[in-house]
């Protein structure tokens, strides 16, 4: 080989390492040691540059372990009150290796000689917090990558994909750089804002609509960030209130938006609905009968006249643009719900959501005991509440102690797991309907006074329910009378004079 061949075989060799070695920088994590250095200098200097970033800039957010446990010093001495400098610092380090290896005491003071402006302390922050989530948006696509390689065969898709996004929606979150802290001004106006926006509306409510005037007026309707549970017996009506509730409230959202109203003004919304007990046809079936104004069991039995099927045919018509989304995937964990409500918040921009019920969710970890779970998700639902700044119904059943009680009447201490459950509710509601309990009560006939009594009764309860508001953290509890349909599963206002609003307490 010629000097000349070997010299350009060595160029070349040179090239492919000077690519590899670029290859090498391209792929080093995100870091920026030199605002590291720059920023911690600033603050060392003037500990005020340590109180401008400290809400949203954490240790862990440095890439050098060092930086880190120098900058949770000097937050940890202003917190008692001392002064963070170089001299304060350099007793805390003294036996730090790794602070050794970097030139011991005289690498704090050359810190504060490399020092930011104070001005700058603010953007250097946010480039760490930056580059800090790069980095753990490197980590969760490395973990998204193994955990579908090395996958248990009995883990479903899905659930792997409802796990990442719910990291990276964590990671989201977490990376927000906005303050927790509200200013008393903002928080003053934002309630005059509800306020006004009540006064103005024509149902004199500040929430999302559930279509049913006396129990808009005894609540005001459901309001962002609260946790509503609606709790009853088995046959009590609480999915069908539910449902009826969704489908006002959806249906009030589209009427609106067809009538040009101004959608921030609208007492409507976007609804997901978790149907974990009926499926999604069932649930639509119910609305359809509903509206159709046919009984659903003569609709599921196919026992309709051609004009009963016309009639359902244009009830059809009518709701099929609905913004109502039902999932009825079953065993459903609240991790789940969590990550699939964000998902509709994003994409449909959703103002309420529903789950029934809240005893066949999962938690999303192994719980010791099932209240624990129960708490788990309750706190879940809650925190999605806030998250989305969207009001969250749960269904919920209620134990059977209501059975041994003359007085059926539910009441708090009745519901399963009721601890967590009435904590963490801002307005906890049950369904009574007096009519299901007299007719378990029938008499022999052959007993005519009792009979009669009996008759007399139910004639007085037939139709009749009751919304009983156990807890209402923002407002009075007491009864709301409603009228129950049993054959199309509606819930409407009352009509008879004694139980208008005006008894309402």
């Amino acid at each position: 080989m010629s000097m000349t061949e070997y010299t350009q075989n060595m160029t070349h060799s040179d090239a492919r390492d000077s690519a590899a070695d670029d290859t090498l920088d391209y792929r080093r994590p995100p870091s920026n040691l030199e605002v590291e250095q720059a920023l911690l200098g600033a603050m060392l200097v003037n500990n005020e540059a340590a109180e401008q970033v400290r809400e949203y800039l954490h240790p862990e957010h440095f890439f050098e372990p060092v930086h880190g446990r120098i900058y949770e010093m000097i937050l940890r001495l202003i917190d008692r009150d001392h002064t963070a400098d170089p001299i304060k610092l350099r007793p805390f380090f003294d036996k730090d290796e790794a602070l050794a290896d970097m030139g011991g005491g005289a690498y704090l003071a050359r810190l504060a000689a490399s020092a930011a402006t104070i001005i700058n302390a603010v953007d250097y922050g946010r480039t760490l917090r930056d580059l800090a989530l790069r980095r753990s948006l490197i980590s969760v696509g490395n973990e998204m990558v193994v955990s579908a390689y090395d996958a248990d065969p009995a883990d479903s898709g899905e659930g792997q994909l409802e796990a990442a996004e719910s990291k990276l929606f964590d990671l989201a979150q977490t990376g927000s750089a906005g303050t927790s802290f509200t200013p008393f001004r903002t928080a003053v106006y934002k309630a005059l804002e509800a306020a006004e926006a009540a006064y103005k509306d024509p149902d004199k409510i500040s929430g999302v609509s559930t279509g049913l005037k006396a129990l808009d007026a005894q609540i005001g309707g459901l309001h962002p960030t609260d946790l509503l549970i609606l709790a009853g017996r088995p046959a009590m009506g609480k999915t069908s209130l539910a449902t009826n509730i969704a489908f006002n409230a959806a249906k009030r959202w589209l009427d609106d938006r067809e009538a040009g109203v101004d959608m921030k003004r609208t007492r409507g919304a976007a609804v997901a609905f978790f149907s974990l007990e009926m499926s999604a046809d069932q649930l639509a079936a119910r609305v359809v009968a509903d509206r159709a104004n046919i009984k659903s069991e003569e609709m599921r039995r196919g026992r309709l006249t051609d004009s009963q099927f016309e009639d359902l045919a244009r009830a059809v018509r009518d709701i099929e643009n609905l913004p109502l989304y039902v999932d009825d995937t079953a065993a459903l964990s609240i991790a789940g719900v969590y990550t699939r409500a964000r998902r509709l918040k994003r994409l449909h921009n959703i103002g309420l959501v529903i789950v029934d019920y809240l005893q066949l969710l999962s938690g999303s970890t192994r719980s010791e005991s099932r209240v624990q779970e129960i708490s788990e998700i309750t706190r879940g639902l809650k925190a999605l509440a806030k998250k989305l700044e969207v009001p969250v119904m749960a269904l919920s059943q209620l134990s059977r102690t209501v059975e041994s009680r003359e007085n059926k009447r539910p009441q708090l201490s009745d519901l399963r797991e009721s601890g967590s459950i009435e904590q963490d509710a801002d307005i906890v509601m049950f369904v009574y309907r007096d009519e299901y309990y007299k007719e378990q009560q029938k008499p022999d006939e052959g007993d005519e006074k009792k009979f009669a009594e009996w008759v007399d009764m139910m004639e007085r309860s037939r139709g009749l329910a009751e919304v009983i508001v156990g807890k209402q953290r923002h407002g009075p509890t007491g009864t709301v009378r409603l009228r129950f349909a049993k054959e199309t599963t509606r819930f409407t206002d009352e009509a008879v004079p004694e139980y208008t609003a005006d008894r309402f307490e």
